[in-house]
């Protein structure tokens, strides 16, 4: 009868020393927080993928096949022009420019966050004045 009675206290006392040891039972929630992230994560992701691949299906079956000759026509077109207008520019662009322009495009990389965070803040100013102005 003492036995058992010291073998329930050592129980109670094991289970009481659990409850009061928030550390684990943070660490364990968090381990079970982030098995459920990555199992969601992976359902959504499958979710998207398989979403995508029907919209892509759909919008291939959709596309009369003379359209899609025009659009990869144009493509081709435009890739041609793009290659000869490069040409062009690196011909009749004097060295000093040609230069000048290798030392803004260095600096531009060099400095890439601050120009994009410019670009950002110059592009939301400006839509915010659009929207002030056609209100």
């Amino acid at each position: 009868m003492v036995t058992h009675t010291r073998e329930r206290l050592g129980q109670t006392m094991e289970a009481l020393a659990a409850k009061a040891d928030v550390k684990a039972q943070a660490m364990e929630k968090a381990d079970d927080l982030r098995t459920h992230a990555a199992t969601k994560a992976a359902a959504l992701t499958g979710h998207l993928r398989e979403t995508a691949e029907h919209a892509a299906q759909l919008a291939k079956d959709k596309t009369p096949d003379p359209a899609v000759d025009k659009a990869t026509h144009a493509v081709a077109q435009l890739r041609s022009t793009a290659a000869r207008a490069g040409e062009l520019a690196t011909e009749r662009t004097p060295d000093r420019v040609a230069e000048k322009v290798g030392q803004g495009a260095a600096a531009a990389r060099a400095h890439r966050t601050p120009l994009l965070v410019g670009a950002a803040a110059l592009g939301v100013l400006l839509l915010v004045r659009w929207s002030r102005r056609h209100r």
